[in-house]
């Protein structure tokens, strides 16, 4: 299984719904180190499946999402479990 692609619509259903672990990637396709992380992600998607969801929510796209969480610099990868964000990490 492939990453899920969010956008602000479909963030709380996927993400804050759900139960259990879930990884977002906030991304931009013209962000270098977010295209070096890319295969990373795919390859957490792999790994967990089944496990956690593994999520790309492309920041140009979904501007709530990058206000409402903050998000200042990319990439930002943020952890929920439950719905609830628990750990957030910057850059590459």
């Amino acid at each position: 299984m492939s990453e899920i692609h969010l956008n602000d619509e479909t963030f709380a259903k996927e993400v804050l719904e759900y139960k259990g672990v879930a990884l977002v990637d906030f991304w931009a396709p013209w962000c270098g180190p977010c295209r070096m992380l890319g295969p990373v992600i795919e390859e957490l998607a792999k790994e967990y499946e089944g496990k956690a969801k593994i999520c790309k929510i492309n920041t140009d796209d979904a501007p709530e999402k990058s206000v409402q969480y903050r998000i200042a610099s990319i990439p930002t990868i943020m952890l929920f479990k439950d719905g609830q964000m628990i750990k957030q990490m910057v850059g590459l």
